[in-house]
């Protein structure tokens, strides 16, 4: 069994994908070995196909988001932190070739290189096995990862979210007010709250804004909640 039928059976794929080998070659390691490739341009194909199935997974998901809310859910579902939880997760980061100079600073572990590698993966998942398998290899970590798309969108914006929540709901915008400020001068502690139709939430934060968020996230949840039963 040669190394990418290894690499094909490790990460449960339904065929070998030859372009696994590629994938794991960092440009660090080809240079040094003066190789003519390297995973760059698989890392510029699997880009284009993890946003096609991350917009694919929201579009199902969240019918009744706007075109500008699912723009801010794929950045946040694509972001270099998330990619790279991913390629841990999947061990990507075992098997990934680079040069020694590399090694010794920690580029094999370094976020934005584990982030690079995993679109590199799909990359050669997809060009090797398809569309279907590029799926299958993507979805299960985003259910895993987020599960409902609305908690994060949420966490995103609340104050917008509960500002089109009430908007819809009332034909009102919510009301914040500054209850108290708290703590030392160098460290002040924020209590705000909200109000809007009869329906108050309190948050805490060390900023006016950051108070103000989570006040609006906490009477999303109320409103949510309420609507739910």
């Amino acid at each position: 069994m040669d190394e990418a039928d290894e690499l094909s059976r490790s990460l449960g794929l339904p065929g070998a994908a030859p372009h696994l080998t590629e994938a794991f070659m960092h440009r660090s390691y080809a240079v040094e070995h003066q190789l003519d490739y390297d995973n760059q341009r698989l890392e510029f194909l699997g880009d284009a196909v993890l946003e096609i199935i991350q917009t694919e997974f929201l579009f199902r998901r969240c019918p009744e988001a706007t075109e500008g809310q699912l723009t801010k859910l794929r950045s946040a579902l694509a972001c270099e932190g998330a990619l790279a939880e991913w390629s841990r997760e999947l061990r990507l980061g075992d098997h990934l070739k680079v040069g020694r100079g590399e090694e010794d600073s920690g580029g094999a572990a370094r976020r934005s290189t584990l982030a690079d590698l995993f679109e590199a993966v799909l990359g050669a998942v997809y060009i090797d096995l398809g569309m279907e398998a590029a799926r299958g290899l993507v979805l299960p970590l985003l259910e895993r990862s987020f599960g409902d798309p609305g908690d994060l969108l949420l966490e995103l914006n609340p104050k917008g979210q509960l500002q089109e929540l009430t908007q819809r709901r009332f034909g009102k915008t919510p009301l914040y007010q500054v209850l108290g400020v708290f703590g030392p001068p160098h460290q002040p502690k924020f209590k705000v709250e909200v109000r809007v139709g009869g329906w108050v939430a309190v948050g805490e934060g060390t900023s006016r804004k950051q108070a103000e968020s989570h006040a609006a996230a906490q009477l999303c949840r109320y409103l949510a909640a309420f609507s739910s039963k």
